[in-house]
C-alpha cells in the first residue's frame, strides 16, 4: 500500500485556518481534462476559486478530489478539482497561505531520452512593486523596521521554501 501525500491534509488545514480567522479561503488550480470548471474562467491554465462556506454548497475535501457546488453568473455549476491539480491555497484578505508544485498525471508523455515532459502550468515568483523598490534604492537589504505589513491593495501569496 503506498503512502498517501500530504497535500490533502495540509489544504484541509488551511482551509479551517482561514476559516477560524474569518479570512475567505482561495484556492488556485491547474486546469487539465480531469478538472471540471467553468472553462470560461480559465486564464493562462488556471483557475482560482472562493471556496468560503458562503461560496460553496457540498464542499468536500478528500484525499483524491476537492468537490463541491458554486454558483456562476446566478447558475449552480458542479466543481471537481484533483488534489494532484492545486497550485495555492490563500487567504483572499492577506494573501497567507501555502502553495504547491502540481503534481503531473501517472500517465505523462514521454520525450525520446525517457524522461517526462512537463508542459502544464508551473508555479513562478513574481517581485511585488515593493520588493523591485527596495532593490532599486539600496542593497542593505529588505526594510527591518518592525512596522506591521500595510493593509489594502492585491493580496499576495509569499512562498516560503
Amino acid at each position: 500500500m503506498s503512502e498517501i501525500s500530504t497535500k490533502p491534509y495540509l489544504l484541509r488545514a488551511i482551509y479551517e485556518w482561514c476559516t477560524d480567522n474569518g479570512y475567505t479561503p482561495y484556492l488556485a488550480a491547474a486546469v487539465d481534462a480531469r478538472t471540471l470548471v467553468p472553462r470560461e474562467f480559465v486564464k493562462n491554465g488556471e483557475i482560482v476559486l472562493n471556496i468560503s462556506f458562503t461560496a460553496t454548497s457540498g464542499l468536500k475535501m478528500d484525499n483524491d478530489f476537492i468537490n463541491f457546488h458554486a454558483r456562476f453568473g446566478g447558475v449552480s455549476r458542479e466543481i471537481s478539482i484533483p488534489v494532484d491539480n492545486v497550485v495555492a491555497i490563500y487567504a483572499r484578505e492577506n494573501g497567507q497561505g501555502m502553495a504547491f508544485e502540481v503534481t503531473p498525471p501517472a500517465q505523462q508523455p514521454e520525450d525520446e531520452a525517457g524522461e517526462e515532459k512537463h508542459n502544464g502550468p508551473a508555479l513562478a515568483a513574481v517581485p511585488t512593486q515593493q520588493d523591485n523598490a527596495s532593490e532599486s534604492e539600496s542593497e542593505d537589504g529588505p526594510d527591518d523596521n518592525g512596522d506591521p505589513p500595510k493593509k489594502g491593495g492585491r493580496p499576495t501569496l509569499t512562498r516560503i521554501k
